[in-house]
């Protein structure tokens, strides 16, 4: 049965064509990834789903029985709330019902047969199996600590950061489970080892899901299917990014299949158009009309081939280019520096030479350090010990809050400050700039536009196309992938990977990390040890993964080694009694008479249950609990007797 169902869907702003037929459906369990260019209506078919938006015109049928939340951008509290209250605070309804259950529970025991009252027992044990709540308190400790927010848990929730906060609402939702998820960027503001977490936790709870990210590899991990909208028009694939890629290089091969038919047909009538027919009869004037329709259709295909074409091609890419890298000029030299913030120790005794081509990944938890050292490579901030020396070269730097750019500027005058058409980039070439602009999908009509009018996404890719419009021998990167749809990611990690110079970026992305870096700077998080890595980010956490369980299975068995020694010991110290204490000695003469009063008691219930007129009596349900009591309290005994023989016999010996 479909949880949400979407028919004939049509959206439009002003002429902006958004969603145009779109049909959508989302059954139970499944996680759905949304994914196309910034603009293109991925973000309105999510209000379309939770009402905050109408269609203009379509059915939207919603089951009024499932409850949808979604993740907000930026999350509002109530003032004067802690990180705790803000998170316990969406689950009242949880712990109402964990609360009525014990209640229930404890009043089944003198009403064995109240079927009202057990099958409300029932509805709220599966009410809490849905949402995973039977240890909810050590499920909030969890992901206050997983999402690095336990310190916080008592501080003000409205005086954290923004991507705190929207830790703290995500947190909320995860444990509070509604029938469906609707999560707009989850991983953003999250380090690889809190989305590593957030995986786990859809996975293993089952969520029924629709997000939209440019994490693939979260995507691959993740979705059981991907929607991609373009032009307004919705593509379903099954499975993640994967099959994704897979079935979109199939399209790709019909469509030249279908075109190369097209052109055949094309030819076939233009031969018969040049037989010099009249063409007045209606059949020679349908066929001519058909004829022109044709050529048409013709022309349109191949822009759409190439455009998918080349889409494949960028992501398709080889991670790692073979050329032979020229790495005479060295860039940074770094011996043995330290840096300290306040109290906290980020970098510690950390040696290492960046040359002309190197590609470098810092990568590590979030508060570690990582954005400290891209500050002290961009010479904001001066090392406490050792050496640090920069050569004679000029950075490129591009950050999260974008101050390269002015707002008052119009995007022509942002890149033609002096005035003309043209744009020279980084690798010589000389460009007019609405055809630079295109390769990072901004049409004509931008060129006038101010840049403080634009949309966060918006900016963040004029702020990456006016970066290689630099003469730089090193890019200085945080976090570049923020704020960017799939499309322009697989454009920067292009440009990126043609470009001549070195490359230091921090990222939490590890798709883009594993494609981009040839060496990584990894932050552990302790004592400012930072290690240096040239393996694929991807394996290198596979790896750190495995030596953390191996250390978990080490402590396990060193924990038993010690529990085996302990009864060792114990046993040892019993060894030396002699004889039963007087205590237990009275306890082994009782037992004999307890368990054969047991056993009838056993025979008697087990009888009373073969014989209609006895259970209906008494009650089946009553009959059936005393009978598992009895038996209970029965092994109990025999065990116990057990160990008092062997411990007999131990003084024999």
């Amino acid at each position: 049965m479909a949880l949400i169902d979407l028919q004939n869907i049509n959206k439009q702003y002003d002429t902006k064509i958004i969603l145009k037929e779109a049909n959508f459906t989302l059954l139970e369990g499944q996680r759905v990834a949304v994914i196309g260019q910034n603009g293109q209506g991925k973000s309105t078919l999510m209000k379309i789903i939770m009402n905050q938006t109408e269609a203009d015109s379509g059915i939207v049928s919603i089951d009024k029985s499932v409850k949808i939340e979604m993740l907000d951008q930026q999350p509002k509290f109530a003032l004067n709330l802690s990180v705790r209250d803000a998170i316990e605070g969406q689950l009242v309804e949880i712990k109402k019902a964990k609360d009525e259950y014990e209640k229930i529970t404890h009043d089944l025991a003198t009403q064995y047969d109240n079927m009202e009252l057990l099958h409300r027992q029932a509805q709220l044990a599966t009410y809490i199996d849905f949402h995973n709540a039977w240890d909810l308190d050590n499920l909030i400790e969890r992901v206050l600590k997983e999402f690095a927010l336990k310190e916080y848990e008592h501080k003000d929730v409205n005086l954290l950061s923004g991507g705190e906060q929207r830790r703290v609402s995500l947190a909320g939702l995860l444990l509070k489970k509604p029938d469906v998820l609707l999560l707009d960027e989850p991983t953003n503001h999250l380090d690889v080892y809190m989305v590593e977490f957030l995986e786990q936790l859809l996975l293993k709870n089952n969520f029924t899901l629709v997000f939209i990210s440019h994490d693939r590899y979260f995507i691959d991990n993740i979705a059981t299917n991907v929607i991609e909208i373009d032009g307004g028009v919705l593509r379903k694939f099954n499975g993640g990014y994967s099959s994704y890629l897979e079935q979109k290089q199939q399209i790709l091969e019909n469509m030249q299949k279908d075109h190369e038919n097209l052109l055949r047909l094309v030819k076939r009538e233009a031969h018969w158009m040049q037989r010099g027919v009249t063409a007045r009869r209606k059949r020679n004037e349908r066929r001519k009309s058909e004829y022109f329709d044709l050529k048409q259709k013709a022309k349109s295909n191949p822009a759409q081939i190439r455009k998918m074409t080349l889409e494949l091609q960028r992501e398709q890419k080889a991670f790692n280019s073979d050329e032979i890298q020229n790495r005479k000029k060295m860039l940074f030299e770094i011996e043995n520096i330290e840096k300290s913030l306040g109290n906290k120790l980020l970098i510690k005794d950390f040696s290492t030479r960046i040359l002309q081509k190197d590609t470098i990944a810092i990568v590590g938890p979030n508060g570690t350090g990582k954005s400290t050292l891209l500050r002290i490579f961009l010479g904001k901030l001066n090392v406490d010990k050792g050496l640090f020396k920069k050569g004679d070269f000029e950075v490129g730097y591009f950050d999260q809050h974008r101050e390269m750019l002015d707002d008052s500027k119009n995007i022509m005058e942002t890149f033609c400050p002096n005035g003309g058409d043209r744009v020279q980039l980084s690798d010589g070439r000389d460009m007019h700039v609405f055809g630079y602009l295109k390769n990072f999908l901004f049409p004509k009509e931008y060129l006038d536009k101010k840049v403080g009018t634009l949309s966060g996404g918006e900016k963040n890719r004029v702020a990456l196309a006016l970066l290689f419009t630099k003469k730089v021998d090193c890019l200085v990167l945080d976090e570049p992938t923020n704020d960017l749809d799939i499309p322009t990611i697989n454009i920067l990690e292009e440009y990126l990977q043609n470009f001549q110079g070195a490359l230091i970026f921090v990222s939490h992305d590890r798709y883009f990390v594993d494609k981009i870096a040839k060496k990584l700077y990894v932050f552990k998080g302790s004592n400012g040890e930072i290690i240096e890595s040239f393996q694929p980010y991807s394996e290198y956490l596979e790896i750190e993964k495995e030596l953390q369980d191996l250390n978990e299975f080490e402590k396990e068995l060193s924990k038993n080694n010690q529990m085996t020694k302990a009864n060792e010991t114990a046993a040892t110290s019993i060894k030396k009694q002699t004889k039963l204490s007087y205590k237990e000695q009275r306890e082994y003469d009782a037992l004999p008479q307890e368990l054969e009063t047991l056993e009838t008691k056993i025979e008697e219930l087990t009888l009373c249950l073969s014989n209609p007129k006895c259970y209906e009596q008494k009650g089946i349900v009553a009959v059936s609990s005393e009978l598992e009591i009895t038996k209970e309290a029965y092994e109990k005994k025999v065990e116990r007797f057990l160990e008092l023989e062997e411990l007999i016999e131990s003084f024999k010996q």
